[in-house]
């Protein structure tokens, strides 16, 4: 695309973006072009998702006001939590949030007075952010607007889904209520009609998604606050609770004690620099993979249930390397 065309354009967003509204005359004659260009050019805009309008009643253009932010007052500390956070988001892998992260990252820098620029720029550098493995997300970011807008306007969603639980693929109707990125991805949280209950689904393994027109209550399902998963150890409750205690060696101790691993648990030290760790919880399954991850270091002491099954994990574990080697 030429210089002279991208400088158009960029002048073209700033006249209908002013709130004063111009017919398409209007418009060529400003710009020093013809009608069937301004056409052109509003049709590179549409491609771009700029969302402009058509107002019949005045037959002129305009860019939907809450497109653009208005300027606002950032203090040194603030923009560079922001570049940090948008940099943060570009590098976890966070699509398709990444990439917008990245894009106003560039927007916020380029309009920060030059002092505060230059100071930030030099201080950006000399911060690492290393991102954690995170899953494949490729291409999902007409599925994610999709997914936003259905919620925002309580409508029904019918996917396509790769089930690992069922280990098929299934046809599903929910009602979707939150959308949640967990360690490595996206999730939508969500009331299955097909299960009759708030069931999870990862977005990647959605094929297709098509939304209803039929709207749904979203009242009588609605997650307050950040309790999306209640007291399940990560994201996935299975109905029942357990009180669960472990000991932990003075190894890891310090390690296990510093972290908020779930909004119950409980730390108590021992002399020795062990302690003890209670929490309770949603379901075992994911807790299991937790504990077996500080291998000899940790301890069940109850449920007894907990320790059966960990136990029996580590017991096939033992087995899988027991074998004799070629």
């Amino acid at each position: 695309m030429k210089i002279s065309r991208i400088y158009r354009l960029l002048r073209l967003i700033t006249m209908i973006e002013s709130g004063r509204g111009y017919t398409v005359s209007e418009l060529a004659e400003e710009l020093q072009v013809s009608r069937r260009t301004i056409f052109r050019d509003l049709n590179v805009l549409e491609m771009a998702r700029i969302p402009y309008y058509y107002d019949k009643e005045r037959k002129t253009y305009r860019i939907n006001q809450h497109f653009f932010l208005p300027p606002i007052s950032l203090t040194l500390s603030e923009s560079l939590a922001m570049l940090l956070f948008a940099r943060r988001a570009t590098s976890s892998g966070m699509e398709p949030l990444s990439a917008a992260g990245a894009r106003g990252a560039m927007k916020l820098e380029s309009v920060l007075p030059e002092s505060i620029r230059d100071y930030v720029g030099t201080i950006v550098k000399h911060i690492a952010i290393l991102p954690a493995p995170t899953a494949k997300q490729d291409d999902l970011e007409d599925v994610f607007e999709q997914l936003v807008a259905a919620i925002n306007e309580h409508k029904v969603c019918r996917l396509v889904y790769i089930s690992f639980y069922d280990r098929k693929q299934i046809d599903v109707t929910v009602e979707p209520l939150r959308l949640a990125f967990v360690s490595r991805a996206w999730y939508l949280v969500g009331y299955s009609r097909k299960h009759r209950q708030q069931r999870t689904f990862k977005i990647s393994r959605i094929r297709k998604l098509t939304v209803l027109s039929e709207k749904f209550d979203p009242a009588d399902k609605k997650i307050e606050g950040t309790d999306i998963f209640g007291d399940a150890w990560s994201m996935i409750p299975e109905g029942r609770y357990y009180n669960v205690h472990l000991h932990f060696t003075p190894k890891v101790a310090g390690n296990v004690a510093e972290v908020k691993w779930h909004r119950s648990q409980r730390v108590e030290w021992n002399d020795d620099g062990s302690i003890e760790f209670y929490v309770r919880v949603d379901g075992l399954g994911e807790i299991i993979w937790w504990i077996l991850g500080y291998g000899d270091q940790v301890k069940v002491i109850a449920p007894a249930i907990l320790a059966k099954r960990v136990a029996g994990v580590a017991r096939r574990m033992v087995k899988q390397y027991s074998g004799k080697s070629g």
